[in-house]
């Protein structure tokens, strides 16, 4: 049975902090949860935190082993919620087109889809129904991109503090961290025209591919002294720590800063200063709301997509399970062929007579069972499949009922 357990939705950042999983523990704690799975992927952004299993355990049983396995508190159960089969299928392809995301449409998500199924892969924690789900969910999420178009109606985390920063005249711009939201950051700033952007990390050879002449790329330490030239700072590190203090920034300059991070990078206090603005993920989410009703509209007209490869999805995962039953079938067929083979051997001792034998009566026992494999799968889709089997199993396996 396929299952999901993720974190509800309008659960605040702080909540949302102690459930999240840091991206070094988590192929720890994928194997450590896959000794009592079948099958496991994590997905843990800062935003979401899902866990996609395949196991025949009842909703309570498996809750039980999450939360223990994790070390997540019990009372924290109240703010998750679990689902099981088509409805997690459901989930999954949405999610993917990007229907749940915090900035509907952001397509961020399609890659974090694919690094949690590539790392589950690496690990072997899929080999079944969930690695076709994760497979038919990316291929969904690709197909529903190019359709909608989004990109002419973009909007992300780091391109709406982008652009609220050069929208507000910001020129010298500071990017702490160069991860996946780090990165978009410092593309979206570099295609306008700025001054001057620091690009701060703990080692300087992790962006080696940057020859702007515009960016100058510094470690933390240097951070400090690099502050009084700024005007923004964006910040989106994977620390479980405070990076930027409030006694790190000038006392008299003003600051517009964005902390894209979870747990928060930049100290709450600062946007309490009379000339400074602070926006977290939670405020950011706010901002832009026509381009998120039409890029809403866009996606809703496009919906038949998602539904394509949920149909195609539940199909083959109806059809897995009578898949031992096709099998029994082809045995049948071959014992059928081989039977009628050496009987017909026996009577014709010339080797034309036999080659032909062979192909005759192999043809005609292929003819018969895959005739009847495709009236069992048709059967099985309508729900009709149970007395389809009672005859073919009569009829081929000689089974009496």
């Amino acid at each position: 049975m396929i299952q999901l357990l993720g974190i509800s939705k309008n659960v605040s950042q702080e909540i949302r902090e102690k459930f999240n999983i840091r991206s070094k523990k988590l192929k720890e704690e994928m194997l450590k949860l896959r000794e009592f799975l079948n099958e496991v992927v994590v997905i843990s952004t800062c935003n979401r935190t899902e866990i996609y299993f395949n196991c025949d355990n009842t909703e309570k049983e498996v809750i039980d082993i999450l939360f223990n396995s994790l070390n997540w508190e019990c009372e924290l159960k109240k703010y998750i919620f679990h689902i099981q089969d088509d409805k997690v299928t459901k989930h999954i392809m949405e999610l993917a087109s990007g229907f749940h995301s915090k900035i509907v449409g952001e397509d961020q998500i399609l890659g974090q889809i694919r690094d949690a199924y590539e790392m589950a892969l690496e690990i072997k924690s899929i080999n079944g129904p969930l690695q076709r789900l994760f497979q038919q969910a990316i291929t969904c999420g690709k197909e529903f991109k190019n359709e909608t178009k989004l990109y002419e109606i973009p909007v992300s985390y780091s391109s709406i503090a982008v652009n609220k920063a050069i929208n507000q005249g910001v020129k010298r711009f500071m990017v702490i961290g160069y991860g996946d939201m780090g990165s978009l950051a410092v593309k979206y700033i570099l295609s306008h025209n700025i001054e001057k952007l620091y690009i701060v990390v703990r080692d300087k050879s992790s962006v080696s591919d940057m020859e702007d002449a515009r960016v100058e790329v510094i470690n933390f330490q240097e951070k400090n002294y690099k502050l009084a030239e700024v005007e923004c700072v964006i910040s989106c590190t994977s620390a479980p720590h405070i990076v930027l203090k409030e006694h790190e920034l000038d006392e008299d300059k003003e600051y517009l800063l964005f902390d894209l991070a979870i747990p928060r990078d930049i100290d709450e206090s600062i946007g309490l200063r009379e000339n400074s603005e602070l926006y977290d993920i939670d405020r950011i989410g706010l901002i832009d709301e026509e381009n998120k009703q039409l890029r809403k509209e866009r996606m809703e007209s496009k919906r038949y997509v998602i539904e394509k490869h949920i149909e195609e999805f539940s199909e083959w995962y109806s059809l897995r399970q009578i898949t031992p039953h096709i099998k029994k079938l082809k045995e049948a067929g071959n014992q059928v062929a081989s039977d009628r083979i050496t009987t017909y051997n026996n009577k014709f001792s010339t080797k034309n007579h036999k080659e032909l034998a062979n192909k005759l009566i192999k043809s005609t026992s292929d003819f018969y069972v895959n005739r009847a494999i495709e009236v069992l799968k048709e059967e099985k889709l309508k729900g009709c499949e149970e007395e389809c089997l009672r005859i073919i199993e009569k009829i081929f396996m000689n089974v009496q009922n």
